[in-house]
């Protein structure tokens, strides 16, 4: 391919005027060392604010709370209705909760689902008890027109596509509400802004939506179950931009929630969900799966000492305890497995999640996802989940004893080795301890590994966002084959233990701050099998 040198210099300014700036929260500090070591703080007039020591770095966060649904009639002020629009992963859940909060304090405000006409999803909003009878359900661009907070759930690549009618459909004074920074990412790109006369925040829960509502469901008899959120505040033209953007927060059940901005989420959730949430647990497994069928095992075992060892045993070692004591957990030759699978696996999983980061960053992902929208008429997304390795774990997971699940060590030093390398990329590019852990470690262990120890990782792959599904998809195969190339090979071959690599792991700082983070943990482990009014599978 050939470029001229106009062209190329105008590639060049283009891709460097995209990149984002690093991560700045509106109050930051910068301390004397690295950029990670951030003291950061927001200020609100209506909750209670709480500093917590995260490794280097002091955050503010709020902790959420059904104690806390008296104060948000004060947070709401002015907002008589909301339209959430879309009924994706998140839509069901965030609009089912914030009704059932609403009604338990007692107020006005209506909640309506705003869906395109002809959508297939009306029969679904109703029977969740939302109906346009009573007002509660209607086009989208109706519920937009005379809604005062805009909740946007429409998948990415329908945000990218409708976004001028939909900033032109809002009334004066309207806040624009957004779950994901993906909108801002597609802006930059094309050199776009949002309208500078109005609020717009973002509630980020760190989960997919029909954990949100379990956890929400589950929090009404355990205050303080849920799904943790950040938070943005991207314009603040009213001056009450962050007072709601919290109630919307703890509106939605969320334990606690912490400051982020809307850039550094897209870039640190597109990546995140790329790498240890979805993307890398696939291609970690695809490629022990194999292996341990060269070296031997059945398939169904196999099976176990791959994806059942990680959804079943060393996520919920992290999910109460933190990192470091899967390690613990480990004596004489089965340290020594841990240590030789980590050191052979962490850097070359790091090259390809910072290559991810640079492909968000740089919005090329975003791009990739925009183009991927446009292809569905022509290539509609099948299922992956008709292939030996998922087939096999349908048989596995009938016949689970989840006492009998082991905890394989070299399975835990892959995936260890996988998590550690996503959150020093995070850390380098700068980004809040807070948002590093939630991105990293707490929405894969407390939300989705549950979700894939119940129903398999290819479920998830195919019912999760499509953005999320298409990174997955994309990113997933790179990780099998440089494991299998690179990290499989070296530990083949003898390569020596990294001494050093094992020592920087066990005193890395990011323990402490994820076992504080464990402190913040609800009482409750999510509920997958209770009755629930979620919406499960988001085929799309």
């Amino acid at each position: 391919m050939k470029f001229t040198a106009l062209a190329l210099s105008a590639f060049v300014a283009s891709a460097s005027a995209f990149t984002p700036a690093a991560f700045v929260p509106r109050t930051a500090v910068a301390s004397q060392q690295q950029s990670t070591a951030l003291s950061m703080a927001f200020k609100t007039n209506v909750f209670t604010t709480q500093d917590v020591t995260l490794a280097d770095t002091v955050e503010t966060i709020v902790k959420g709370g059904r104690d806390l649904f008296p104060l948000l009639p004060k947070a709401f002020e002015g907002i008589e209705s909301i339209g959430v629009i879309g009924w994706g992963s998140q839509a069901p859940a965030q609009a089912q909760n914030l009704r059932d909060t609403i009604k338990e304090i007692g107020t006005s405000t209506k909640v309506t689902i705003g869906l395109r006409e002809g959508s297939s999803s009306f029969v679904e909003a109703k029977e969740c008890g939302f109906n346009e009878e009573d007002g509660t359900l209607g086009e989208m661009f109706d519920v937009i027109k005379q809604s005062d907070l805009v909740i946007l759930l429409i998948s990415d690549a329908a945000q990218a596509k409708l976004y001028k009618e939909i900033f032109v459909a809002m009334k004066p004074g309207a806040t624009l509400g957004l779950s994901h920074g993906f909108l801002l990412g597609h802006l930059d790109s094309i050199g776009d802004k949002f309208p500078e006369d109005m609020d717009v925040i973002a509630v980020c829960p760190k989960g997919m939506g029909p954990s949100v509502r379990r956890l929400y469901e589950q929090g009404k008899e355990v205050n303080g179950a849920g799904i943790n959120s950040s938070f943005a505040v991207h314009q603040d033209k009213s001056g009450k931009a962050t007072e709601l953007a919290l109630g919307w927060g703890v509106a939605l059940g969320s334990p606690f929630m912490f400051e982020t901005s809307l850039r550094s989420e897209y870039c640190s959730d597109i990546y995140g969900e790329r790498g240890i949430l979805l993307g890398a647990v696939h291609g970690i497994v695809e490629s022990l799966y194999r292996r341990y069928q060269r070296q031997g095992m059945t398939p169904e075992q196999a099976f176990l000492e791959s994806s059942e060892s990680i959804t079943g045993k060393i996520t919920k070692i992290i999910s109460t305890q933190g990192i470091k004591a899967v390690y613990d957990k480990f004596e004489g030759e089965d340290k020594a497995i841990f240590q030789t699978a980590y050191s052979a696996s962490y850097t070359p999983a790091k090259e390809i999640l910072q290559e991810i980061y640079d492909e968000v960053s740089s919005g090329n992902e975003i791009r990739t996802v925009i183009m991927h929208g446009a292809r569905l008429d022509k290539y509609p997304v099948g299922k992956i989940d008709g292939t030996d390795t998922w087939v096999v774990g349908e048989k596995v997971r009938a016949e689970r004893d989840d006492d009998k699940i082991p905890l394989n060590p070299f399975t835990a030093g892959v995936y260890v080795a996988t998590m550690m390398a996503q959150i020093d990329v995070l850390l380098e590019e700068g980004h809040p301890y807070s948002e590093v852990i939630n991105e990293s470690v707490i929405e894969a262990v407390d939300s989705l590994c549950p979700y894939m120890h119940y129903r398999g990782v290819a479920f998830m792959v195919d019912n999760c966002s499509f953005t999320a599904k298409t990174g997955s998809r994309k990113w997933a195969p790179r990780f099998d084959y440089i494991l299998d190339q690179l990290a499989y090979t070296a530990v083949d071959n003898g390569k020596p233990v990294n001494e050093e690599l094992i020592k920087s792991f066990e005193v890395h700082r990011v323990h402490a701050a994820v076992e504080e983070c464990c402190k913040l943990r609800p009482a409750v482990d999510i509920s997958l099998f209770a009755d629930t009014s979620t919406k499960e599978i988001v085929i799309n």
